[in-house]
């Protein structure tokens, strides 16, 4: 059984490559969940996130017939809740009637001000919604690595690089890999996205490689007092074990 050790320490990496970095809580809402009213509350108990969207929330079905061209259908599931802006739009806060999302856009500061803050807007999330159970906790890390212009050995980069097949001397152009992991012991499974992004118009950006890793819980549980603390600092060391697992060594070196 793998041992979670939550007071190990990591290299600080000045360049960090964190895009978005994203705290969910999954839950039920308990108390009536009305738009107006969630407005005028939030207004009131977080000024500093004075930009303040509504979201609703559309299915989108595509029906195949053989002989007909396919057939999109919309059904519009109404209102979900709102989303709110922090006023220089780095934190972004999800309040919706079947949970709470928080994100940090870059430039990442921190994981203690970062949960900090998730942990303060939470708090109010939970005092409005009532709800005493956590169906799903979840902490999404999306790296962006920047790559130079140009052929890129990816080797030199990710610690099981793609390989063409055989002995076959081809160029990768791009690859997608994704590996699904259960935390045997451990009530955590980890979804880990390793894939190319296209360069973004300037002539020296080669593109991104994304390393975009995904630790969340496999059973509710209660929110007893630190139920949550205790989860993100293990979901955390998870994290950053398989960042710090994926990239090779001189990756690593250049991010410091």
């Amino acid at each position: 059984m793998l041992k979670i050790d939550v007071a190990e320490t990591f290299q600080h990496l000045e360049l960090a490559p964190i895009v978005e970095a994203v705290i969910e809580i999954r839950m039920r809402v308990e108390s009536p969940w009305e738009e107006s009213a969630l407005r005028e509350q939030l207004k009131a108990k977080l000024p500093s996130y004075p930009k303040i969207i509504s979201q609703s929330e559309v299915r989108h079905e595509l029906k195949m017939k053989a002989g007909q061209p396919p057939e999109q259908i919309f059904q519009d599931l109404g209102w979900k809740g709102l989303r709110l802006h922090s006023a220089d739009d780095r934190y972004i806060a999800q309040f919706n009637r079947d949970g709470f999302i928080f994100s940090r856009l870059q430039p990442y500061e921190s994981w203690d001000q970062f949960k900090e803050e998730a942990m303060r807007l939470w708090n109010v999330h939970a005092e409005l919604a009532k709800s005493l159970e956590v169906q799903r906790l979840g902490v999404r890390f999306i790296n962006r690595i920047t790559l130079p212009a140009g052929e890129v050995r990816l080797d030199a980069y990710l610690v099981v690089p793609p390989q063409p097949p055989g002995e076959l001397d081809l160029q990768i152009m791009g690859f997608f890999h994704q590996d699904n992991l259960l935390v045997t012991g451990h009530p955590y499974a980890i979804n880990i996205v390793k894939t190319i992004q296209p360069p973004q118009g300037s002539g020296s950006d080669g593109g991104g490689l994304i390393l975009d890793i995904d630790v969340f819980t496999t059973d509710p549980f209660e929110q007893r007092a630190g139920a949550i603390d205790k989860r993100l600092a293990e979901m955390r060391w998870l994290k950053n074990k398989v960042f710090y697992s994926s990239l090779t060594k001189g990756a690593v070196e250049r991010l410091k």
